[in-house]
């Protein structure tokens, strides 16, 4: 299992725009109709990736928590679905609706809002503030797959719980660490 680390998109910037397939529902929404009162979580995930599974309980309860409290919360999942098909819209419907998901899991099929985030790796965690800054990227906590380290989900809820208090979390964040995005690969014309 190969690890990558987020690319730490500077904080403040604004939050980018998307429009993008749910594929529980399929129907396509926009990010501001995701967007929370008190802020929005976007998380690049997918279905197959070990660190993934390794924290999406933890992850689930962040969203149940957080989303009654005016967080915004979806999940995005950007891998070539060509490549990779146990990432397509299928697999992804089926892992929200068995796991109860109460919130979107978007498919980024041109890997453009990935880019736009600078979006590196599963899981990739971006909160916004609710004027739509960024105010934290990067890990979830310290845990790993295969370590003794509990997943808790400290450095997102801290930075979550910040924003809820009208503050800007801590600027010194660390990058989340996970699975590459598998990026579709393009051959240029001869």
């Amino acid at each position: 299992m190969a690890e990558t680390l987020s690319m730490m998109l500077p904080l403040g910037t604004p939050r980018p725009g998307f429009a993008l397939m749910n594929t529980v529902t399929g129907k396509t929404v926009a990010d501001r109709d995701l967007a929370g009162t008190n802020g929005t979580l976007v998380m690049f995930i997918c279905n197959h990736c070990p660190f993934v599974k390794h924290v999406l309980p933890e992850v689930e309860r962040l969203a149940a928590e957080y989303g009654p409290r005016g967080i915004g919360v979806v999940a995005i999942n950007a891998n070539d679905v060509a490549t990779y098909p146990q990432d397509g819209p299928g697999p992804m419907r089926d892992l929200a609706r068995e796991r109860g998901w109460t919130f979107p899991f978007l498919l980024d099929e041109t890997q453009d809002v990935a880019r736009a985030y600078g979006a590196a790796c599963t899981p990739d965690f971006f909160a916004f503030d609710p004027q739509g800054r960024l105010a934290y990227r990067g890990r979830l906590d310290e845990s790993r797959p295969g370590s003794t380290v509990p997943v808790t989900g400290r450095d997102l809820r801290a930075a979550l719980d910040a924003i809820l208090a009208g503050r800007s979390p801590d600027a010194a964040q660390k990058p989340s660490v996970g699975c590459n995005i598998k990026w579709r690969i393009t051959v240029p014309p001869a």
